[in-house]
């Protein structure tokens, strides 16, 4: 009796190539950071807490800081893609990393959609005084490109990174120390428009705000999925997430201080442009473009990060089964997930053509929220702890996230929930199929 030949091993899922130091990484970080969370986020926040809204940013750049910390002590002990999605299934079960991963890939999208619109409210008015068809179809023209860049590969990311961040920085500084200096041009401001809805002044105010802001701090697990592109890991992330996140907090700390003292809590309330505002203020119509071309910037840079984020945490759930597998195809010229760039990209789009600004601004906040509550979770069964920080910590750290997420603005919440249960329901009904194929 012949015996049939034995069926050839499976070959390993394709490595990615480790070319990110730790200069590389903070930029990566602050990159994916500094972003539409300058140029929206706080006047949403505004709205929100008042005058209390530093408060809310110090409460959100206190979540976050939890937040880094668990996620540096996740990435150091596995360094690979996928963050929490990856540490969720090791540390407490597949379950826990599929919903992590769900939070990440529906919560960023979101995110890359609030930020193409940032762009387009910028940018459009300026530009043509078109309308919304015409800002939506700058929106989508922009996710395009983003996504061509890096479908190109990573150190070309990098790079391009390093191009955007450098003007956005110096735009800011310029608001910054003029608004704290007392510049002022002569004549009226822009007018301060409707109040944005919000909460109000309060406990929930403050709460409400610290949520939407925190769609502004959550760039830092954009390096933790760069765990199979950095090279030495297990030093390079913790320092990366914890550097990255110190320089963005103090860099929103002083811009919130400055268009409080520019426009006042009741015009930056009413402004989604707050700092094209600030700077007609300081300067002058004028000279708006200054902050149009921050904006621009600053939402490119975001936007270039964060679709190769999505993707990476897409490759990593198609190699588990927890998407379609042809996600997990890697170029094998750039080293790239290439069909999980795309498919991030079309659901951008899809976002883009039927939400605005504010729904995927609040959409954004729940998804990333959860993602890392399960980040902390994980965090608090390490048995080995690179570095250093209490257990307890990690569990304060999903408490302030779901506290966050809860007290967001309710059509947000009820969205994001049903975005979940769609999710954990086609889950489970595919590890049905797999169960009765099996018998």
């Amino acid at each position: 009796m012949t015996v049939p030949p034995s069926p050839a091993p499976t070959p390993p899922p394709a490595a990615l190539a480790r070319r990110l130091g730790l200069p590389g990484a903070i930029v990566v970080g602050v990159g994916s950071m500094v972003g539409a969370g300058v140029f929206t986020s706080i006047g949403l926040a505004a709205a929100a807490a008042g005058t209390l809204v530093p408060l809310a940013l110090l409460l959100a750049g206190a979540t976050a800081w939890l937040n880094a910390t668990s996620t540096a002590q996740l990435a150091a002990v596995h360094p690979t893609s996928g963050g929490a999605y990856v540490y969720g299934r090791r540390q407490l079960g597949p379950w826990a990393g599929f919903v992590a991963g769900w939070g990440f890939v529906t919560g960023k999208s979101a995110s890359i959609a609030a930020m193409a619109y940032t762009l387009a409210l910028y940018l459009v008015p300026v530009a043509s005084g078109a309308g919304d068809g015409a800002a939506r179809a700058v929106a989508i023209a922009a996710v395009v490109g983003v996504t061509a860049v890096n479908l190109a590969g990573i150190t070309r990311t990098v790079q391009a990174t390093v191009a955007i961040l450098v003007p956005v920085l110096l735009v800011l500084a310029v608001v910054i120390v003029a608004g704290l200096a007392g510049v002022r041009a002569p004549g009226p401001g822009p007018d301060g428009g409707a109040v944005l809805p919000g909460a109000g002044p309060g406990p929930l105010g403050v709460l409400q705000g610290a949520g939407l802001l925190f769609f502004a701090f959550a760039g830092y697990a954009r390096i933790a999925t760069l765990g199979e592109e950095v090279r030495s890991p297990r030093r390079t992330i913790p320092r990366a997430v914890l550097g990255a996140l110190a320089a963005t907090l103090a860099l929103y700390g002083l811009l919130t201080v400055s268009l409080l003292a520019v426009l006042g809590p009741d015009r930056l309330a009413g402004s989604p442009t707050a700092v094209r505002d600030a700077v007609v203020v300081l300067f002058g119509p004028p000279w708006a473009w200054i902050a149009v071309l921050g904006a621009a910037l600053a939402c490119l840079g975001s936007m270039l990060n964060l679709v190769a984020g999505i993707s990476r945490t897409g490759l990593a759930m198609a190699r588990e089964g927890d998407l379609p597998r042809p996600l997990a195809r890697i170029s094998a010229r750039t080293s790239v997930p290439w069909v999980a760039q795309l498919a991030a990209a079309g659901v951008v789009v899809v976002l883009l053509l039927t939400t605005d600004v504010l729904t995927v601004v609040g959409l954004s906040s729940f998804g990333v929220l959860v993602y890392y509550a399960v980040a902390n979770l994980a965090a608090a069964t390490l048995a080995e702890r690179v570095v250093p920080g209490p257990r307890w910590l990690n569990l304060a750290g999903a408490a302030a996230c779901a506290v966050l997420a809860a007290t967001l603005p309710p059509a947000s919440v009820l969205a994001m929930l049903a975005v979940f249960a769609a999710g954990i329901a086609g889950r489970a009904l595919v590890l049905a199929r797999r169960r009765l194929r099996r018998r």
